[in-house]
């Protein structure tokens, strides 16, 4: 006799979403999620963060769970945290990276990439700094990337402090040379993220559901940027945070009453109890 597995599991951006601005979980929100994994359900943290990074966090902010996954580079990795190993992982081919940073240096963007616990760059200057001030990942300098990389890259991220409308004009370069396998998103204004077609945050909440045999409807997902979009879309229960841009409030099912620094998120784990 078939019997509907009735778990649940909520899918949640960190910055903007289950953080706070200063990279905190409230006592408030860690404690509805304490309540809901406890009921019998999964926790999926799902960012573009590398999984090296992520780890860090959940030791820092006490969050490691039983039945816990870490979804990485906006889909493209998915780790069973008490297996600790992947079940899914997809990265850009290394046979695209060196056109991918040659158009980069074209446009004059910087972009970079990632190994386990390293982040590639031609240039270690002011947006890597900017972006490293969170990530705080050693740094390997060299302009042949694909020297500095064991296997194919989850990702590659492009940053541009100062002018959208250039990385804008990256981006579309990217798309029309490459858009047959990788796909763009932007994860806020200044970071253009760069994956294979088949990752995303989307994919990442159908397939982790179908894995763990879980009904999509049993699916909760919250976040705040356009990288968020498509797991908020896919879930069955989609939230965007009220500090969220406009464009993800429309893709979400509803919004929060407060923003990620006064416990947005609090009520609405809770109500999945």
């Amino acid at each position: 006799m078939f019997v509907m597995n009735n778990k649940k599991i909520f899918f949640s951006d960190l910055d903007g979403t289950l953080l706070t601005k200063e990279k905190k979980i409230s006592d408030k929100t860690k404690k509805a999620l304490d309540d809901f994994v406890s009921a019998g359900n999964h926790f999926a943290i799902c960012t573009g963060r590398g999984l090296d990074n992520v780890q860090d966090v959940v030791k820092e902010l006490d969050l490691d769970y039983p039945g816990m996954y870490l979804i990485c580079y906006n889909g493209a990795q998915i780790y069973d945290v008490d297996a600790g190993k992947d079940i899914f992982r997809i990265g850009v081919p290394l046979d695209l990276i060196p056109g991918i940073f040659e158009t980069a240096s074209e446009y004059g963007i910087h972009a970079h990439t990632y190994t386990t616990d390293s982040l590639i760059s031609p240039d270690n200057g002011e947006e890597m700094q900017y972006y490293n001030r969170v990530i705080k990942r050693p740094v390997v300098v060299t302009e042949t990337i694909v020297s500095a990389l064991p296997e194919a890259p989850c990702k590659v991220i492009a940053i541009e402090l100062h002018d959208l409308e250039k990385l804008e004009r990256f981006r579309l370069a990217i798309m029309e040379k490459y858009s047959d396998t990788v796909t763009t998103v932007y994860s806020n204004p200044n970071y253009l993220e760069i994956f294979m077609k088949e990752a995303g945050k989307g994919s990442a909440v159908v397939r982790l559901a179908k894995h763990l045999d879980i009904p999509v409807e049993n699916t909760i997902a919250a976040g705040d940027e356009q990288n968020d979009i498509s797991m908020i879309e896919a879930a069955g229960l989609g939230i965007a945070m009220l500090n969220a841009t406009d464009i993800v409030k429309k893709s979400a099912n509803v919004i929060t009453k407060a923003d990620n620094d006064n416990d947005g998120l609090e009520e609405y784990i809770r109500a999945q109890i």
